[in-house]
């Protein structure tokens, strides 16, 4: 165990008070440089103060911060009450060291010292996409230009994971409130405690372990654990519509049909008035790039994995003029508007004798299989 910890800097290496010794190789070094005193991060958040609590997702509460040089940062706390939580704060250490991109949050290093565990992050001021995209007050900020700007942007982010960096990273978890804004409201992915990393020339893997948020999930992954970039390709295509059209991918205050976005995505292109989406805030905006989007949402969220595009397709289609979109075929729906098929009962702690489980709709979650029973535990959708 001290091994892993000292591969995510901290939490051994400080309970065991060891210091950095000369002859250690550059790799350990870079480690160490990461690590934060808790009394340091104490002092840059007002002692974790709610004053300076800007949110709160499945790892935990987000505080911001300031260091001694003036330095503003954000500070994402284990919750102390999540079972998955050391898993995932691991994880996500392990892989933001892999990775550097503008199109990724900057993790700038970690701290597990006196019971707490920490990762300390550049600081965003304008906080997530689904705290402009969803709120009538703030959207007018985000004009057509800008959303095209930040759809650009999320697919480069999301193509580096996949092909160009050092590993293939699949991140599961691609939504609104997973992409945080800097102050020109440039896109940066976030929050990769329930990411994936693929050795080698892996393309997929069949797993018992789900996570990710319901709305956003393939359905292959969501119902069947088969988990590819594709994953990442459809969950970008409910996010690119949700972009266009200003509305979350499920509104309970309406019908399935009008409340489901990608249900009335598809029914608005087989009717030829797709542009009847775009969010209707928007004055005025380029007729034939939402098109482009729209259309290239529905060909990323396709019910046969086979048929969606990779990121390095959808890359193109976003900056060439002459790139031809095809005809997207119909969407993959099933198992991604939170209820399974399954009609087995539930007992008391959440277990399905049949192994099926019903979950809220929005939720994030992390589901844990073993051959006779499931784990499941609730994160709330947000940061």
């Amino acid at each position: 165990m001290i091994g892993l910890y000292r591969r995510c800097c901290c939490l051994e290496l400080r309970k065991k008070g060891k210091k950095s010794k000369k002859g250690e190789n550059d790799e350990d070094k870079g480690y160490w440089d990461l690590l934060f005193d808790l009394q340091t991060l104490q002092t840059a958040t007002n002692n974790f103060s709610d004053e300076n609590r800007l949110g709160s997702g499945g790892f935990g509460p987000v505080f911001k911060g300031r260091l001694p040089d003036g330095q503003e940062i954000a500070v994402k706390k284990l919750s102390l009450n999540s079972r998955q939580g050391l898993r995932e704060f691991t994880n996500e250490v392990r892989l933001l060291l892999k990775v550097q991109h503008k199109n990724l949050v900057t993790l700038l290093g970690c701290c597990g010292e006196g019971g707490e565990t920490a990762l300390v992050y550049e600081y965003l001021p304008n906080r997530s996409l689904d705290h402009f995209l969803f709120d009538s007050s703030k959207s007018a900020s985000l004009d057509w230009a800008k959303r095209f700007e930040i759809i650009k942007g999320i697919a480069k982010g999301l193509l580096y994971l996949h092909e160009e960096s050092p590993v293939r990273i699949i991140h599961r978890d691609i939504k609104a409130s997973n992409v945080l804004l800097d102050d020109k409201l440039n896109p940066k992915i976030s929050d990769f405690g329930m990411a994936r990393l693929f050795p080698g020339d892996d393309t997929h893997v069949n797993t018992i372990r789900i996570s990710g948020t319901h709305g956003y999930m393939a359905p292959e992954y969501a119902m069947h654990g088969y988990l590819s970039v594709k994953s990442d390709v459809f969950s970008f295509g409910i996010l690119v519509l949700e972009i266009v059209s200003g509305r979350k991918n499920h509104d309970r205050q309406l019908d399935v049909e009008s409340g489901d976005l990608l249900i009335r995505t598809w029914s608005l292109f087989e009717e030829g008035k797709i542009l009847e989406l775009v969010d209707r805030s928007l004055t005025t905006y380029d007729q034939d790039e939402a098109a482009i989007c729209i259309q290239m949402g529905l060909l990323c969220c396709q019910a046969s994995v086979s048929e969606r595009p990779d990121m390095y397709s959808v890359h193109l289609m976003l900056l060439s003029d002459s790139f031809k979109l095809p005809k997207p075929g119909k969407p993959g729906l099933q198992g991604r508007r939170g209820r399974w098929s399954s009609t087995a009962s539930l007992t008391p702690s959440g277990r399905n004798i049949s192994g099926a489980t019903k979950f809220s709709t929005g939720s994030s979650f992390i589901e844990d299989t073993s051959r006779n029973s499931i784990s499941v535990s609730f994160t709330e959708e947000g940061r």
